[in-house]
């Protein structure tokens, strides 16, 4: 069984009628809707929750934590964002999607502005570059978003180890849109659709590739630091 929790700021949902319109009870529990199967033990949690919903106590008992922020980053404390750093380092899985790109946790994880030029609603075509990977397994060669808020380059990340989607948009913008990384023993997937405004989530291709980023993010090692082989020896000869 794989343990996720979907992360919400839950902000949108709550004073805009579009977003309300297209996730009435937040983007967090649409996501967790979709996820949750035989396989899959699905959680949710958001910002005003005590801890913001992500304890130690839930994030010991996690495999993958979905990220989802937009405006709000500010208010998730610096202990919320380390306790996530933490639990990724030591094998948690990380799916940041869409604004989380300028969250705190995965800020804290590239080390970088994860800066990104960005404009309103145009249509984007998803073109799979990486058939063979995991995260693309069972998904057509490219997938057409009527709308979707624009996200362009230069995307100030480190580099990936593995593009899986680049982004087009109808005025000839591209974007990595679908990204994974390695930090410590925790695998991270970034994921760039998905406006709170439009429904994206309910495009069953999308929700093929966060199922398929959830399989492939989940601890493939048992949980802990990475040791360091130096600190080992001297430990040994005391």
């Amino acid at each position: 069984m794989i343990k996720v929790t979907v992360w919400n700021e839950y902000e949108h949902e709550r004073t805009d009628s579009k977003a309300m319109e297209c996730y009435p009870n937040g983007i967090h529990e649409y996501v967790a809707g979709f996820l949750g199967s035989d396989d899959i033990e699905v959680r949710t949690a958001y910002l005003e929750m005590p801890e913001h919903g992500i304890s130690e106590e839930i994030l010991q008992d996690t495999d993958v934590l979905i990220w989802w922020g937009h405006r709000a980053h500010n208010k998730v404390s610096d202990e919320a964002a380390a306790r996530v750093q933490k639990h990724v380092l030591s094998g948690m899985g990380f799916i940041a999607l869409h604004s989380a790109h300028h969250s705190k946790p995965f800020k804290l994880l590239m080390g970088t502005t994860c800066n990104l030029k960005w404009r309103s609603a145009d249509r984007e075509r998803l073109w799979c570059v990486n058939p063979t990977h995991p995260i693309a397994s069972g998904v057509p060669e490219y997938i057409e978003l009527e709308i979707e808020e624009m996200y362009g380059e230069q995307f100030d990340i480190p580099k990936p180890d593995d593009i899986i989607y680049l982004g087009w948009f109808g005025g000839g913008e591209v974007f990595r849109s679908g990204c994974t990384f390695t930090r410590g023993n925790g695998k991270i997937f970034y994921f760039q659709p998905g406006h709170e405004t439009y429904k994206t989530y309910h495009n069953e291709d999308i929700q093929k590739i966060i199922r398929n980023a959830v399989y492939w993010a989940r601890p493939s090692v048992k949980r802990g630091l990475i040791p360091c082989p130096r600190f080992e020896s001297l430990e040994k000869t005391k």
